[in-house]
């Protein structure tokens, strides 16, 4: 009884299914098959230059602004640095040349009062020969009449 319902199946899948059909189909999806595995053999032969030449392209493209303003800041420090050192340079020449006027200004009060010293030393041999001149307080002098 199984092998008469095996060769019934057998005869109700003949029916339904065309032999010469299924064949093709297996043919045809065999055929997809290979077809998929070259194209995946394609892409996995160019994927990783395609997708290196995307990285490089999308790095250059944001990295070239930045380098151009990486080098824009180096410029303006480079400038700010000699700007700094003309200033420094200028202000020890600055300071050099004031301390320059302060000693020529002590120079002077020096021999200044060096000069009040020799007079006021020749003032008092001249007076010490002559009579000693009156001293009159300012309570006398006011007192005294005008004329």
């Amino acid at each position: 009884m199984e092998q008469a319902w095996i060769d019934r199946a057998k005869e109700r899948l003949g029916r339904v299914f065309d032999p010469a059909a299924t064949d093709a189909a297996l043919e045809r999806a065999r055929d997809g098959v290979e077809a998929l595995a070259q194209a995946a053999a394609e892409l996995e032969a160019t994927l990783p230059g395609r997708v290196e030449d995307a990285v490089r392209s999308g790095v250059h493209s944001q990295a070239a602004p930045i380098a151009r303003q990486l080098a824009e800041v180096r410029g303006l420090s480079s400038q700010i640095i000699r700007r700094l050192e003309r200033l420094e340079t200028e202000l020890v020449a600055e300071r050099n040349a004031r301390v320059d006027d302060l000693a020529l200004l002590v120079d002077l009060v020096s021999s200044g009062w060096q000069s009040v010293d020799e007079r006021m030393g020749r003032i008092e041999r001249h007076l010490g020969a002559a009579e000693p001149a009156p001293v009159l307080r300012l309570e006398e002098r006011q007192a005294a009449p005008h004329g």
